[in-house]
C-alpha cells in the first residue's frame, strides 16, 4: 500500500510539472514553426540562436535547480523558517547568475566565430539575443520560485502560471513577428519580443503568489533579506556550481550541434532545429520525473528514513524506463509526420525524418543519466558526473561528432550531414547512463547500509 502511495505521490508531482514543462517548451515549439512560416532563413538563425540562449540559460537554471535537494530536506525535516531564509540567501547566488547570463547573451560575437557560423545569419541571431539578454533575469528568479515549490511538494501553482503564460506567448509571437494592428513585421525578433512580455508577467504573478498566499507563511519568505551567509553560499556552491557545470557540459554537447551543423547550410540547419525541438519536447518528461523523484528522496532524507529514499529511486527509474520507450516509439512511427507541422519544405522534412529515427534512441540514454543524475545530488555526489560528463559528452559527443560529420575517422568517410552529430551524441548518451547507473546504486546502497543521511 505504502509503495502504490509512494509511486502515485511521484507520478501526480511529475505530471503536474510535465505540464508545466510542456508549456514551456511550447515556447520554443511556437517560435521554430512561427519562424518556419515566416522564411527559412529565420528558422536557421532561430536554430543558431536558440542554440546559444539553452546554453547560458539551462546552464544557469541548473545551478538553481541544484537547490531543490536543500530545500526538501527542509522541508521533510519541519524546518520551515529555515527555507525561507535558505530562498533569501538563493537570490545572492541568482543575481550573480543574471550578470554572467546578462554577459554572454550580449556579446555572442566569439562564440558564433569559433563555431563557424555563416556571416549572413549573425546579424539577426545578435538582435534575437540581445532582447532575450533583458528577458533572462525575471526567467532565472522565476526558476527560484519553480524550485522552492518544487521542494515543497507543490508545483501545481508553477504549472498553472507556465500554462496561462503560453496563452499569451502564442498570439503575441505570431503577431510581433508578422505584424499587424499597426506594428510592422518583425520575424525572429519579434519572437524574442514576446518571450521577454511573458518573462516579466511570469515574475509579476510569482511574486504577488509569494506575498498573499499561505502555502508560503510557513517559509516566512517576506522578511528582512539577510546579509551574505558566505558558509551557507559555498554550501550552495558546493552543490550548485558542479550541478551546473554538469548542466554546462551536457546541453553545450546538445546545443553546440546546431552552430557546427550550421556550415552544411540552411536546410541541414533548419531539420536540425525540428529534431532538437522535438528531442527536447521529450525530453520535459524524465526530466519532470527526476525533479520529482528526487524531491521525494531528499525529502527521506531529511527526515531520516533512507530506506524510503531508495524505494523512492527506483520508482523514479521504473516510471522514466516506461516512458522513455513510448516516446522512442511515437518518434519513430510519426518521423515523417511531425517535421511536416513545422514546416512545408520537402527538403527540410527528408532529413529531418532521418533524424528522429537516430533520435529516438537517442532519447532512451538521455532519459536515465537525467534520473539518475538529479538524484545523485540528493546524495551530494556532483563531482564524479561532472568528470563523467567532460570525458563523454564533450569528448566522445562533441567531439566526435565533428570528427564523423567534417573529417571521418576510421573506415568512416566525412558524413557531412547532422545525422553524424545525433549518432555520436547518442553513443556518448548511452554510456553516461550505463555509469550513472552503477555509481547511482553503489551511493544508494552505501547510505542505506549506513542507516543514515548525508549531512544537510
Amino acid at each position: 500500500m505504502r509503495a502504490a502511495s509512494e509511486t502515485g505521490l511521484i507520478v501526480r508531482h511529475a505530471g503536474t510539472v510535465l505540464v508545466g514543462q510542456v508549456a514551456v517548451m511550447a515556447f520554443g515549439v511556437t517560435d521554430t514553426i512561427v519562424a518556419g512560416r515566416y522564411s527559412q532563413d529565420a528558422l536557421a538563425a532561430l536554430s543558431v540562436g536558440t542554440a546559444i540562449y539553452i546554453s547560458v540559460y539551462v546552464s544557469l537554471m541548473g545551478v538553481l535547480q541544484a537547490l531543490l535537494p536543500i530545500w526538501a530536506e527542509l522541508h521533510g525535516a519541519g524546518r520551515g523558517a529555515d527555507v525561507g531564509r535558505s530562498v533569501r540567501q538563493s537570490l545572492y547566488l541568482c543575481g550573480g547568475a543574471i550578470v554572467l547570463g546578462m554577459a554572454v547573451l550580449s556579446f555572442p560575437g566569439p562564440l558564433m566565430v569559433w563555431t563557424d557560423v555563416p556571416q549572413a545569419m549573425r546579424a539577426d541571431v545578435e538582435r534575437y539575443l540581445l532582447i532575450l539578454s533583458v528577458a533572462l533575469p525575471p526567467s532565472l528568479l522565476f526558476r527560484v520560485f519553480g524550485t522552492l515549490n518544487q521542494s515543497l511538494g507543490k508545483p501545481k501553482v508553477v504549472t498553472l502560471l507556465q500554462m496561462f503564460s503560453l496563452a499569451i506567448k502564442v498570439p503575441l509571437s505570431v503577431w510581433f513577428a508578422f505584424g499587424g494592428a499597426g506594428l510592422p513585421a518583425m520575424g525572429l525578433v519579434g519572437c524574442g519580443w514576446a518571450t521577454l512580455v511573458v518573462n516579466y508577467t511570469m515574475l509579476g504573478c510569482a511574486l504577488w503568489l509569494l506575498r498573499t498566499q499561505p502555502i508560503y507563511r510557513e517559509a516566512r519568505i517576506w522578511q528582512r533579506m539577510e546579509r551574505p551567509d558566505w558558509q551557507q553560499l559555498a554550501q550552495f556552491a558546493r552543490l550548485g556550481v558542479p550541478g551546473g557545470l554538469s548542466v554546462l557540459v551536457e546541453i553545450t554537447s546538445f546545443t553546440l550541434m546546431a552552430l557546427f551543423i550550421a556550415r552544411l547550410g540552411v536546410v541541414a540547419s533548419a531539420a536540425h532545429q525540428i529534431g532538437a525541438n522535438l528531442a527536447a519536447l521529450a525530453y520535459m518528461m524524465p526530466m519532470s520525473i527526476a525533479i520529482a523523484g528526487s524531491a521525494r528522496v531528499s525529502f527521506w532524507l531529511g527526515g531520516g528514513n533512507t530506506g524510503a529514499a531508495r524505494a523512492a529511486c527506483r520508482r523514479a527509474l521504473l516510471l522514466t524506463s516506461g516512458f522513455a520507450l513510448f516516446y522512442a516509439a511515437m518518434l519513430l512511427l510519426w518521423r515523417y509526420r511531425l517535421p511536416a507541422v513545422y514546416t512545408d519544405d520537402a527538403a527540410v522534412v527528408a532529413v529531418a525524418a532521418q533524424l528522429l529515427a537516430v533520435i529516438a534512441l537517442y532519447h532512451l540514454a538521455d532519459a536515465l543519466q537525467t534520473v539518475c543524475v538529479f538524484i545523485l545530488r540528493c546524495y551530494r555526489v556532483t563531482v564524479l558526473p561532472l568528470a563523467i560528463y567532460c570525458t563523454l559528452q564533450w569528448g566522445v559527443g562533441l567531439g566526435g561528432s565533428v570528427l564523423l560529420a567534417y573529417h571521418g575517422f576510421g573506415p568512416w568517410p566525412a558524413m557531412q550531414s547532422p545525422l553524424a552529430f545525433w549518432i555520436m551524441g547518442g553513443v556518448a548518451l548511452a554510456i553516461t547512463a550505463a555509469l550513472f547507473l552503477v555509481l547511482l546504486r553503489r551511493t544508494v546502497g552505501g547510505a542505506s547500509r549506513a542507516g543514515a543521511t548525508l549531512p544537510a
